[in-house]
């Protein structure tokens, strides 16, 4: 009777084919106790308040949120100091009055080939710029200012609006460079014509400084100008009787061509943006 009540009370082990009872047990509370996956309800058409400030280029997120509780910020004519506050992109966000574009500012870089023509679209069917830079971004950017079709060079693309009216303006005197190739040796006497200053059909044409290209043949020139007239640099020298063959632009606003070959784009660094930004 003895033997059979020990028998009764035994717990089974694995030999007897039971299972552990702590180890059922854990196996049970996992599965009808495990924690659901919160459910994404976000919608994609809103952003925090600090972070459409922020990629307004107006300052860090973190910054954002100390000006939207001064009170710095408002939307569609209401002052905001709500934290965590969202907006639509068609909102009107203003901060100290002047209206916010909702885009991160992006700066992207291109050596320019021949055959491309600078411009957002063509109804004659001819390629664009837009075109090597396509995959640059998705954000909408422009060209700041203008390359002809057969110019090589430096292009800036942005949609920093501010920038692009500073890099475009030649009270700003931004530094181009252009590298000449002429069909004929320039003459000296030309040369001292260009760097006094030419007057042509549309007024006087000054430029900042030229010169032979050193170890070159007299036909290739290096020409600073900061003038932003429709082909400019072609036309100096069309005005004085020499063809311009090849024209390369080697330097724009600081920004050069090292590493870049000619069809590549690439993104400013950070300090590069903020030489742009110190342009005066």
């Amino acid at each position: 009777m003895a033997k059979s009540d020990s028998n009764r009370n035994r717990r089974p082990s694995r030999r007897d084919g039971g299972a552990h009872p702590k180890k059922q047990y854990s196996k049970n509370r996992n599965s009808q106790h495990k924690p659901q996956r919160p459910v994404n309800k976000s919608n994609p058409d809103e952003i925090r308040l600090n972070r459409y400030v922020a990629n307004a280029g107006i300052c860090s997120r973190r910054e954002a949120d100390t000006y939207i509780a001064a009170g710095n910020v408002s939307v569609n004519g209401k002052v905001i100091t709500e934290m965590g506050y969202k907006v639509k992109l068609t909102d009107d966000v203003r901060f100290d009055g002047r209206k916010l574009n909702p885009e991160k500012k992006e700066y992207i870089l291109l050596n320019k080939p021949k055959n491309f023509i600078t411009t957002t679209s063509d109804e004659k069917g001819r390629r664009t710029v837009m075109e090597l830079v396509s995959n640059a971004s998705k954000a909408r950017l422009l060209p700041v200012g203008r390359l002809d079709r057969n110019t090589t060079g430096l292009l800036l693309f942005t949609n920093d609006g501010d920038l692009t009216k500073k890099l475009t303006h030649p009270k700003h005197g931004v530094r181009k460079i252009y590298h000449v190739h002429l069909d004929k040796n320039l003459a000296l006497s030309d040369l001292r014509k260009i760097e006094a200053g030419l007057e042509l059909e549309d007024g006087a044409v000054e430029v900042d400084a030229i010169s032979y290209i050193q170890g070159s043949p007299k036909k290739e020139i290096g020409i600073e100008i900061h003038s932003g007239r429709n082909r400019i640099v072609r036309r100096i020298f069309e005005h004085l009787g020499y063809t311009v063959t090849k024209l390369d632009r080697v330097i724009f606003a600081g920004l050069t061509k090292k590493d870049l070959p000619r069809g590549h784009w690439r993104h400013l660094t950070e300090q590069e943006v903020i030489n742009l930004g110190m342009i005066k």
